[in-house]
């Protein structure tokens, strides 16, 4: 596929998504760390549900560092595992020794972080910090892939070339087109093809 396909295919997704953000709620870099490291393998609706109890209880790191697995634990059982309470306190007495109570806003310093892989830094630093990064979840992977951006085996590998094709100053921005037009329309088993303003630049398609 040209480059020249592959950027109208980005400019046809700006179009059809201009208001695409995060869908977790979250008002500031901690509550954002919290919820994206509860969201992986659950989605974002669950994780909304869950958060406001969480956060009114441990409003910040600090907070959060006192806490115990098994008060958080009932909080938070409905998006999954024991470890993912386990990590947030875990990476919370991190932020509080290491990093005064606040969430930090590096790459290095994220993955540091008991339950943060690059994925989660990559969201934590665009959303939450503003600072150029291109996260790449299931939902990226796939629709990346599916419409021939990238020819990738490897989140790491997506990352690296279409970070390479988007503008910088559009990473955070084509990372939420992507996992909306994943959400939406482009959907794992049955994509909605028909109904998709793409399918005549798709290679899944033809």
């Amino acid at each position: 596929m040209t480059k020249q396909r592959k950027t109208e295919i980005l400019d046809r997704l700006e179009e059809m998504y201009p208001d695409a953000k995060a869908e977790l709620v979250f008002s500031n870099p901690y509550e954002m760390l919290v919820a994206t490291i509860l969201s992986a393998q659950c989605t974002d609706k669950q994780v909304n549900k869950v958060t406001p109890a969480v956060f009114s209880r441990w409003p910040d790191a600090n907070a959060m560092a006192g806490a115990e697995v098994e008060e958080l634990f009932p909080l938070v059982k409905s998006c999954g595992f024991k470890s993912k309470a386990g990590n947030i306190i875990a990476a919370c007495r991190i932020i509080k020794e290491k990093h005064g109570g606040q969430v930090p806003d590096t790459m290095e310093a994220l993955t540091a972080l008991p339950g943060v892989g690059r994925k989660t830094a990559n969201v934590v630093l665009s959303n939450a910090f503003g600072i150029p990064a291109f996260a790449v979840d299931t939902h990226v992977f796939r629709v990346s892939n599916r419409l021939g951006l990238c020819k990738a085996d490897t989140v790491e590998e997506t990352e690296r070339q279409m970070t390479k094709l988007i503008p910088r100053e559009k990473w955070g921005l084509a990372h939420h087109w992507l996992i909306w037009h994943g959400r939406r329309l482009c959907k794992a088993q049955r994509p909605l093809c028909d109904e998709c303003a793409l399918k005549e630049l798709c290679p899944f398609v033809k």
